[in-house]
């Protein structure tokens, strides 16, 4: 790959192992270690091992697994290894509304020691008072953030606490005798489709808001939309554009005037950190993811936090135990009149609450506020780059700056070239970055999202620039190169026609052995 002097694009190639799956390394007979049977002498003294376990919770077969020697093994996850990128390889702006951040290394080793790792959540609370102490703390701190007056940090994610947030509002109806009548939600067109999704998963209908002339969700839309059949406005602000709503306070009353419940998806809250509150935009809950937002790795797969606030007249709702405090001692209160119950074992993710927690105490209110200017300074320098860009666009609402992120668009490009987003996304992995699109279905035409943060330098942000601009060039003069990739990276074009098809699923050994007739 030969790139033009002057640029900050830097000659990359990743390994490349074309490893396979640990179950296609399967070879029956093979292990990690056998483990020697226990003497007789040792079987005497203290018996067998096995007996002390209760029969109920005895296997009675070993465990279906891919049996795989030890060496191969290791070399199989250190070349998995070699083919991960992150936020501490690469520059990870384009992951788009996930805020992909720097992650201190001391909280991670705060979060490994033996006080915090070796925890057990059926501790008697005398034992981890220390651990209640932080729980409760985050409680304060959010309720500072955002205005509201009471927070559970029991939701293992933001679409979990999505869900949280929906069943409250369900409950809420409920016993005021109205939940089979109040059986719509409404959302818009830019929130997160989680909004919709998790209301979905609780059974109510969705109703969708799209945008106005000027690229705002429309205000008349909402009051056509509401009625005595509204639950609530799930609705996520700054939406996954970019774009602040100057009049989400007008939209909170509207859905109030029904009898309605608000809720703010507050998983892009990075830009807007000490600026601005659920509590003056009027809302009855809201949530924040602690991953990401708050300094803890980006949750994926997991592990992950959701912190879910509530105004004092839904505290009585929010999932069981909170942790209270007497001015001498933490305890778990799971005496709450119209609880939701638990929304997953136990109390919360501690690891990442306590990564977070940290976080917030090192940086401390201004920090925070910091922490939001630089992001949305990040941004628009990036939104006034990606713009001068022949073939880019930023349409939703075109021209007006954007708080976190913004949601670009190839589509000239794309009627120029024939390149479309999912090219050059490809090419982008031959340069080392990731590039997303969009959630589906793409409203935007040939999407692709960008959310800087505040941990990436100018320096940084046109490096990633120039590989943009590179291939933009390409596009035009060798359109090849960049249909065929990625070159340079271990990413692969594939044949995604099976991954609508349940039935072709192989996403556990059982089902990888059924499908493939392993006996």
């Amino acid at each position: 790959m030969e790139i033009r002097k002057g640029t900050k694009l830097r000659n990359f190639h990743q390994a490349k192992w074309d490893e396979e799956l640990i179950f296609e390394l399967h070879t029956p007979g093979e292990r990690g270690i056998h483990v020697p049977h226990v003497e007789s002498e040792i079987v005497d003294e203290v018996g067998d091992g096995l007996s002390l376990i209760p029969p109920s919770m005895r296997r009675e077969e070993p465990p279906a697994l891919p049996e795989v020697g030890q060496m191969r093994v290791l070399k199989h996850f250190l070349r998995l290894s070699q083919q991960t990128l992150g936020a501490d390889f690469n520059i990870d702006i384009g992951q788009g509304t996930c805020t992909v951040k720097y992650n201190p290394k001391i909280n991670e080793k705060l979060a490994a020691t033996p006080k915090a790792k070796d925890l057990h959540p059926d501790q008697d609370e005398s034992t981890v008072q220390g651990a209640l102490k932080v729980f409760h703390d985050m409680d304060l701190f959010f309720r500072e953030i955002s205005g509201l007056d009471r927070f559970s940090l029991q939701p293992s994610s933001g679409s979990h606490a999505i869900l949280t947030m929906a069943s409250i509002v369900h409950k809420y109806h409920e016993v005021r005798g109205e939940a089979d009548q109040r059986d719509e939600l409404i959302t818009t067109i830019f929130s997160h489709p989680s909004d919709a999704a998790a209301a979905a998963v609780k059974g109510y209908k969705i109703i969708t808001i799209y945008p106005d002339e000027q690229g705002l969700p429309d205000l008349d839309a909402l009051k056509a939309a509401v009625s005595e059949r509204t639950a609530g406005l799930f609705i996520t602000n700054p939406e996954d554009i970019g774009i602040f709503n100057p009049r989400i306070a007008e939209f909170t009353k509207v859905v109030h005037d029904v009898g309605g419940l608000c809720g703010y998806d507050q998983a892009n809250a990075n830009g807007i950190l000490g600026v601005t509150r659920a509590r003056e935009a009027g809302f009855d809950l809201c949530f924040f993811n602690l991953h990401k937002t708050f300094g803890a790795p980006h949750g994926c797969g997991g592990p992950a936090a959701g912190a879910i606030g509530v105004t004092k007249e839904l505290e009585e709702y929010l999932p069981v135990p909170l942790v209270d405090f007497d001015g001498e001692n933490y305890s778990l209160n799971h005496d709450l009149a119209n609880t939701i119950g638990k929304t997953r074992n136990f109390y919360g993710a501690f690891p990442v609450i306590l990564k977070s927690y940290a976080w917030i105490l090192s940086m401390g209110a201004e920090g925070l506020e910091e922490v939001a200017r630089i992001a949305v300074l990040n941004n628009n320098y990036l939104l006034s780059k990606i713009t001068q860009i022949d073939g880019a666009s930023s349409p939703y609402p075109g021209g007006k700056h954007r708080i976190e992120q913004v949601r670009y668009s190839w589509e000239d490009l794309y009627k120029e070239t024939g390149i479309d987003t999912h090219d050059i996304t490809f090419r982008m992995a031959d340069f080392g970055f990731h590039l997303w699109s969009s959630h589906h279905p793409f409203v935007v035409p040939q999407p692709f999202t960008i959310e800087p943060t505040e941990a990436y330098s100018k320096n940084e942000l046109d490096e990633y620039l120039d590989a943009l601009r590179h291939i933009v060039e390409e596009a035009r003069t060798e359109p090849e190169t960049v249909k065929t990739a990625p070159h340079n990276s271990v990413v692969h074009r594939i044949d995604e026609s099976s991954l609508d098809d349940p039935e072709k699923w192989a996403v556990t050994w059982r089902a990888y052995k059924r499908k493939y007739g392993i006996d």
